[in-house]
């Protein structure tokens, strides 16, 4: 399981014109789920990133998490993440995880984020999305797990 998390001041999912998740001050959470993943790995990715120390203090250090500023959380599926460009011009998708696994996984993660108690804004699996965000910082981070 792969996120690309981004420390926005807004942020906002568009699928066929309408606006399906927006949140202010926050993070935006890009979310790629391969084959084998599991529940434990998204209970690791939310615990980590809603505790990661990202957010600016009074003096102007990474001394905030997620949770300390109240912000919210904009989770968007993207498959694209489990894509390998190792060889040839195209990217190979092999080891991302069948839609209906990658869907189930996916909503375990939104559902393990609400737990937390923060706002969770999310985009739709596997729909066609625009997605637009101000990267505050810029602040950008990859988790694996």
């Amino acid at each position: 399981m792969k996120a690309v998390i981004q420390r926005v001041t807004s942020a906002s999912v568009i699928v066929e014109g309408h606006i399906v998740g927006q949140i202010g001050h926050g993070i935006l959470i890009l979310l790629g789920i391969e084959k084998g993943d599991a529940e434990g790995q998204a209970d690791w990715l939310v615990d980590k990133i809603c505790g990661l120390r990202m957010f600016s203090d009074n003096a102007g250090k990474m001394n905030l998490s997620v949770k300390d500023i109240s912000g919210s959380l904009l989770v968007v599926s993207q498959f694209t993440l489990a894509g390998n460009c190792a060889k040839g011009k195209r990217p190979s998708f092999d080891t991302a995880a069948p839609p209906d696994e990658g869907k189930r996984l996916y909503e375990y993660f939104v559902s393990a984020a609400k737990k937390i108690g923060l706002p969770v804004a999310t985009g739709i699996f596997q729909a066609d999305m625009q997605v637009s965000l101000v990267n505050d910082g810029p602040v950008t981070f990859i988790l694996e797990r």
